[in-house]
């Protein structure tokens, strides 16, 4: 029995139990190891004439036994001699592959591209195996040898026969516990899913022994009642797809074959709705495929959902949802980055440079701006879908951002211009406004076509001011957040003074204001703390009256929160405003100056909950409301 070289125990443990957290990815290290070692006997043999290889040769093959227990991972590389063995395997962290790199960067350049680095890969077979054999034969060499260890306190090393040249790494699994299953490693499903999921786009095959069914031939005397036979077979089959779609160049590859892959690795049945790639080269050089989807994602808008984009290294698959490569605000985005110059920490899960994400994230970042502002300008229909489908992503983002991400996202917005009918741009409305207009005018709600007929919405329209109808739960909090676009001010329609009365206005409803102050006071008492005044405007159009509101709350502000733990603090300060044109206001000016305080209470009241039903928001006591109009209608 060896030891294990220095304080290699301690390191060993840590391998096994620490760096790596998700111990499915061993079978990614022992294929990685596996594709070095080819790629160490194809890169020697373009300097050594002597070495003559094959392309069926270079290949990869997985194998299992269920009753023994064991999963073997082969190779047909350079495999390794009694001392290589004891060096490479003995010695904890020693990275055959990280010398080979470095012994070999002079005479390749750039062209050497392997995937190990620090020579912890192989120990994570030691997460799922009870025992590890390793029995490699190097190219041109008579003797193998065979390595074993439990992982413990050492190894044993030892003479063997192999047939080839190669190394063929054979671990029996660990029994199965009430907490763990390594038993699932013994499947040709799993074991297909976790090749295809890490290792894929191997460069070279990665085969197994697949077990089919075949009907088998009618015999010539068979009984016309015959029932068809099958029998089980195996055959050999390449289950990676080894050269990446995203390495391939873009004029050979058809949307029919982007679309199916987006498919088959995203697992979406609808087709993106926009494909497009990144190529760059130079200090840091990767590439990256990234769709948006067709449709939204089922768990897009719950705790459960991972953003992120799938990263690989040299086609070995890194991390499945790398957070730090999407903005939030894209975070419905799906793709996939590879890039052979990242700086992978030791258990290649994550990265020692956050620096390179930041470059990368940046790009991918314009990329995707760009190709959205493209499918707006271009393909207005089709952008009105995606927008649809994920544009309140994008709104929370800006809201969340407190309006840092304005300059990014504003320009893609859609909202519903009340005038046109259509769903319009910030840029559109700015630019169909008249010059001395400096506000964007918005009004939200349920519906368009109850905000459409709300009077402080038709009074706007009326004065030649367009309105844009916002629908969704977040457009107030984003249009709060935009606050000012290419110089308009951002304003609800519902809330505050809009500037839009003339002089002329001012003075008459002041004096209408004045002329009836005791009546409105009498009001406001009637109404108590339910609004924080009543007042005359014009604002009400057609109608008797509607319900404005004063500060940062509005009314739909507050209908969206009332149901969360803070709804006590989003109350808005509401504002009867009274229309001094329409026959009601003088039937209460009657009725006040009769002195008929009843009629003057009632018909607040009726006013104050008209104009919350018009506004779109609950009353207080509907069956109040409904007997006082049976009373009217006497």
């Amino acid at each position: 029995m060896r030891k294990f070289k220095t304080e290699s125990q301690k390191l060993l443990d840590l391998v096994i139990n620490s760096i790596y957290t998700n111990r499915e990815i061993f079978l990614r290290e022992l294929i990685s190891n596996a594709s070095d070692a080819i790629d160490k006997l194809y890169f020697k043999s373009l300097t050594d004439t002597s070495i003559k290889l094959s392309k069926e040769e270079l290949a990869i093959r997985v194998s299992f036994d269920k009753e023994a227990r064991t999963l073997t991972v082969s190779d047909s590389g350079i495999g390794m001699d009694a001392d290589e063995l004891d060096h490479n395997l003995g010695t904890i962290a020693h990275s055959g592959t990280n010398a080979f790199r470095e012994e070999s960067a002079d005479a390749q350049g750039s062209d050497i591209d392997v995937i190990g680095q620090f020579g912890v890969g192989f120990y994570s077979a030691f997460m799922v195996a009870k025992q590890v054999e390793v029995i490699s034969k190097p190219y041109g060499a008579e003797v193998a040898h065979l390595w074993v260890s439990d992982g413990m306190k050492g190894y044993t090393l030892e003479e063997t026969e192999k047939a080839s040249h190669g190394t063929d790494v054979i671990l029996t699994l660990k029994d199965d516990t009430d907490d763990d299953n390594y038993t699932e490693y013994l499947s040709e499903s799993n074991l297909q899913r976790l090749i295809r999921k890490y290792s894929n786009y191997v460069r070279y095959p990665i085969q197994m022994e697949l077990t089919k069914t075949r009907t088998l031939p009618k015999p010539e005397d068979a009984p016309e009642d015959y029932t068809p036979e099958t029998e089980e077979y195996t055959e050999l089959e390449t289950i990676n797809s080894m050269i990446p779609i995203w390495k391939r160049h873009g004029s050979e590859v058809s949307q029919d074959e982007y679309d199916e892959f987006y498919r088959t690795t995203f697992h979406d049945f609808t087709a993106p709705a926009r494909t497009f790639t990144i190529h760059a080269e130079g200090a840091l050089s990767y590439d990256a495929l990234l769709f948006v989807p067709g449709a939204v994602p089922f768990d897009l808008y719950t705790k459960d959902f991972h953003k992120g984009l799938a990263l690989y290294s040299s086609g070995v698959m890194i991390m499945e949802h790398c957070e730090e490569l999407l903005p939030d605000c894209f975070a419905f985005v799906r793709g996939i980055v590879d890039s052979e110059d990242l700086s992978l920490n030791i258990s290649r899960e994550t990265l020692q440079h956050n620096n390179q994400l930041t470059a990368i994230a940046r790009r991918i970042e314009k990329k995707v701006k760009s190709e959205l502002a493209d499918m707006r300008d271009n393909d207005r229909e089709h952008y009105e879908h995606v927008f649809d489908d994920f544009g309140r992503t994008m709104k929370y983002s800006l809201f969340e951002s407190y309006g840092m991400s304005k300059d990014l996202l504003a320009d893609l917005f859609l909202f519903h211009s009340a005038k046109l009918n259509k769903m319009v741009t910030l840029d559109e409305y700015v630019d169909a406004a008249d010059e001395e207009q400096k506000t964007i005018f918005f009004a939200v709600g349920e519906s368009v076509e109850g905000l459409a007929k709300m009077p402080i919405v038709t009074s706007v329209l009326d004065r030649g001011y367009d309105v844009l109808l916002c629908t969704q739960d977040v457009d107030e909090l984003c249009m709060m957040a935009v606050g000012n676009y290419r110089d308009h001010d951002v304003k609800n329609v519902g809330s505050g003074d809009l500037g839009l009365d003339t002089d002329e206005e001012k003075d008459a409803v002041e004096a209408q204001v004045k002329a009836n102050t005791d009546m409105l006071e009498a009001m406001k008492d009637a109404l108590g703390d339910k609004v924080v005044k009543v007042t005359i405007s014009p604002r009400a159009g057609d109608a008797a009256a509607c319900i404005t509101t004063e500060g940062p709350v509005s009314l739909d502000m507050e209908r969206r929160f009332a149901h969360t733990p803070s709804a006590g603090e989003a109350k808005a300060s509401r504002v009867l405003e009274l229309n001094a044109e329409h026959p009601v206001f003088a039937s209460l000016k009657a009725a006040f100056s009769l002195g008929d305080t009843d009629k003057v209470d009632r018909y607040t009241s009726i006013l104050y909950d008209q104009a919350l039903l018009v506004a779109g928001m609950p009353i207080d006591d509907p069956v109040a409301y409904a007997q006082a109009v049976c009373e009217l209608m006497k």
